[in-house]
């Protein structure tokens, strides 16, 4: 079994075609059947299902073992290269939406000043789909809602999130009221997380203690869904502060609630393994981007160590396992 081969079947598995594969990969269809093949063959299974192009439950076990093989081979090489001070190589990083909005521009300004040739690839989703990536070795690092589940990842807090009511300025149920409380929170018809999610957990514990019973116009999964649906009108919701985008700023109120816990995100790492040279240059980006609270957006407050190391490539460890 060769590196090539492995490569082979990760291309297949992200671009659902052989040709696509050969494409993405600088070379010939029958090449990459015939490094797929090879694998097949060694292994004693079908990897590939022909007919539709996905992977077989078989493809599937050696996929997840692929990717970290590829990744810790491409890890050894950044590594190697950032002892000639020059830090190269590709990271693929998860993040949930409303803290991609605002964080990622800055992150990209960042790495381009500091080290040009590092090239970041950010996957947004919820917490639900990029877990489980970041486990299998899709991802190299993930900017979660916390609690993180599961012992094969460990988490550093990096800030935390004022959740507030949304609601329109022609329209206010509360005319106008500058703060509310929980209990004022039965009063309305709400978009609402979905039960079982991190975000509606989080609501209910302030809530149920109280007797206070949330009444829902939906349950969604996907804060940056719910604000949608906020924002078209049907109905107030619960979010995050920077769930709501400045330019919408003028229509709509952001409610502060009393009894509300702020939501926690945090930096999301496979518990086992070094991050490589380049996913450290991106860890020690995002901690100096939120060690500076002039850069934060209204409602946010940091919790990462306020002194940030300086040198280059360093890392401390994050976390400990979760669970």
């Amino acid at each position: 079994m060769e590196l090539r081969h492995l490569r082979a079947l990760v291309a297949v598995a992200e671009h659902r075609s052989f040709s696509a594969a050969a494409d993405a990969l600088g070379t010939v269809q029958s090449n990459v059947s015939a490094l797929v093949a090879r694998l097949e063959r060694e292994l004693g299974h079908t990897l590939v299902d022909r007919s539709g192009g996905g992977l077989t439950p078989e493809g599937e076990v050696v996929l997840s073992r692929a990717y970290r093989v590829v990744g810790e081979v491409e890890a050894l090489t950044s590594d190697l290269a950032a002892l000639r001070q020059e830090v190269t190589g590709f990271v693929r990083a998860g993040m949930i939406g409303t803290t991609a909005r605002w964080l990622v521009p800055l992150l990209l300004n960042d790495l381009e000043a500091r080290h040009p040739k590092l090239r970041l690839t950010v996957a947004e989703g919820i917490n639900t789909l990029l877990e489980p990536q970041l486990v299998a070795g899709r991802l190299d690092l993930a900017v979660l809602t916390l609690p993180v589940g599961g012992r094969d990842l460990s988490f550093e807090p990096l800030f935390e999130e004022d959740l507030v009511v949304v609601v329109p300025v022609e329209d206010d149920p509360f005319n106008g009221t500058g703060r509310l409380d929980v209990a004022d929170l039965g009063d309305l018809e709400l978009v609402l997380p979905a039960p079982g999610t991190n975000f509606r957990s989080e609501i209910d514990a302030a809530t149920k203690p109280l007797g206070v019973r949330l009444r829902p116009r939906a349950e969604v999964d996907g804060v940056r869904l719910i604000a949608t649906l906020t924002f078209e009108g049907y109905g107030p919701a619960i979010l995050p502060a920077t769930a709501v985008p400045q330019h919408l700023r003028p229509r709509f109120r952001l409610v502060p609630v009393d009894g509300l816990p702020a939501r926690r995100v945090g930096l999301a790492l496979r518990s086992r393994g070094m991050p490589s040279a380049p996913s450290r240059a991106v860890i020690d980006a995002l901690r100096r981007l939120l060690a500076g609270p002039e850069r934060l957006p209204e409602g946010l407050r940091a919790v990462i160590p306020a002194a940030v190391s300086g040198a280059e490539g360093s890392w401390r460890p994050v976390g400990v396992p979760n669970g």
